[in-house]
């Protein structure tokens, strides 16, 4: 097994070894490896449903992701990514297409919390479709220090598809109105001890005391500051990549536009955080 870092800062790639086949030592390199980077891939698996399923749960517990339409209805645990991105007549179905578009972290809505998600390349397409990483942590370090003190303290709720509740014609209708969850703007890290930005202006409501305009003045200079300088990852997909991030801790986004008639397709699944740190209000 060999593990290397393709940025100084954020990222590991992982080859020669098998996942089915992964010895305690080996996966102990690995866990160590992705907490100190935010997100790994582990190069060239060969896998079925069962195994990706069980390989997330060495992370932690799995459990259905909100979007019913792409769970798999076998395994609900496990959503499929990308089937659907063209309608029957050829054009491009942006709500399948876009998904992912944007920096945020996953699941800041839903109450257990995201420690992990993991993605498996199934079909990828010749040009586009990476994936962007950013390092939460690093951006946290890189803030100035007002604005460190101005959030320190400060919360901000949290819907699927945040204010607009954009995308949210991907949920069930009885999923759209569901209560935000409330997560603090500064994390600490349970397992590393590090603090970290946590902020997704992607799914955000509102930052919790402060009126509008302030809010959204805040909003706009944190957005500003959540991406520091050489905190970056893009990952380029190869068929048999697994691919699982730290959600307490990094930003990710859909990279490039893919052309349209080839496939980008994925298995996804979502790890909970049994130290949440969000709560549910009424």
């Amino acid at each position: 097994m060999h593990i290397e870092k393709p940025t100084p800062n954020t990222g590991a790639l992982v080859t020669g070894v098998d996942l089915n086949r992964m010895s305690d030592a080996e996966w102990q390199a690995i866990y160590q490896a992705w907490l100190d980077a935010g997100v790994i891939c582990i190069r060239g698996q060969d896998l079925s449903i069962p195994q990706f399923l069980d390989h997330g749960r060495r992370f932690g517990q799995v459990f259905p992701h909100l979007v019913r339409k792409s769970r798999h209805a076998e395994f609900p645990e496990l959503t499929v990514m990308g089937i659907g991105a063209r309608k029957p007549d050829g054009s491009v179905n942006p709500s399948i297409y876009n998904r992912g578009r944007g920096w945020h972290t996953d699941g800041p809505w839903d109450p257990k919390g995201c420690k992990a998600t993991q993605l498996y390349g199934l079909e990828v397409p010749s040009s586009g479709g990476d994936t962007l990483f950013a390092n939460m942590t690093m951006a946290y370090t890189a803030l100035p220090d007002a604005l460190k003190e101005r959030i320190d303290g400060l919360e901000a709720d949290y819907v699927y598809g945040g204010a607009s509740r954009k995308s949210n014609e991907l949920l069930e209708p009885e999923d759209r109105d569901l209560p935000p969850v409330r997560h603090s703007l500064v994390r600490v890290h349970s397992e590393t001890g590090r603090k970290s930005l946590y902020f997704n202006p992607t799914h955000l409501l509102r930052i919790v005391g402060l009126d509008e305009a302030e809010g959204e003045a805040l909003i706009s200079d944190l957005t500003a500051h959540q991406i520091a300088p050489d905190a970056e990852y893009q990952h380029d997909w190869q068929v048999g990549d697994v691919v699982t991030w730290d959600n307490r801790c990094m930003l990710h986004s859909a990279g490039a536009p893919y052309p349209i008639e080839q496939n980008r397709i994925h298995w996804r699944c979502t790890v909970a955080s049994p130290d949440a740190m969000g709560r549910l209000m009424a």
